[in-house]
């Protein structure tokens, strides 16, 4: 990855733990590889993110697993294709209590194939499953990222 891309993409990964809507729901990047192709996150329970129950708010949950597949494409297939979040399934499977992590990866083969796939296609929707885990490893939620993937140059939509 060129030097410049690679600083910008570091940079936005800085500014993602201060951006408000992560900042205040208790979302931060803890690691992530030199690729972009690993992202690793966590949610700290707090007051101003519990629920009425006192567990984590289910939407905080989400957030925290909404972008990283779209920001790997989209910085590992370039400027010539549209990467968008187009679809998203949750499974709440128990209640979140203390902090809990996310980790997200495709790795370069699977990026590849995407990309021949739509240079094929001119366009797709490739899902990614996601689990959220407690600090004991226990499973708090499934989730499954829908993310299209079209050229640049394709006409279709």
């Amino acid at each position: 990855m060129k030097n410049k891309r690679y600083k910008k993409y570091k940079r936005l990964i800085r500014l993602l733990n201060i951006y408000p809507p992560y900042l205040f729901a208790g979302i931060r990047v803890v690691d992530y590889n030199d690729a972009f192709t690993y992202f690793k996150v966590k949610l700290k329970l707090t007051w101003y993110n519990r629920n009425l129950v006192g567990t984590a708010f289910g939407g905080s949950l989400y957030s925290m697993c909404d972008p990283f597949y779209m920001f790997i494409l989209m910085i590992n297939l370039g400027e010539n294709y549209i990467v968008w979040d187009k679809t998203a399934s949750i499974d709440f499977v128990k209640p979140g209590k203390g902090t809990v992590f996310a980790e997200f990866s495709i790795n370069t083969d699977e990026i590849e194939n995407i990309k021949k796939e739509v240079d094929l296609l001119g366009k797709k929707v490739f899902e990614f499953p996601c689990v959220v885990r407690d600090k004991r490893g226990e499973v708090i939620a499934r989730l499954t990222k829908g993310v299209y993937v079209r050229r640049k140059n394709s006409l279709s939509s």
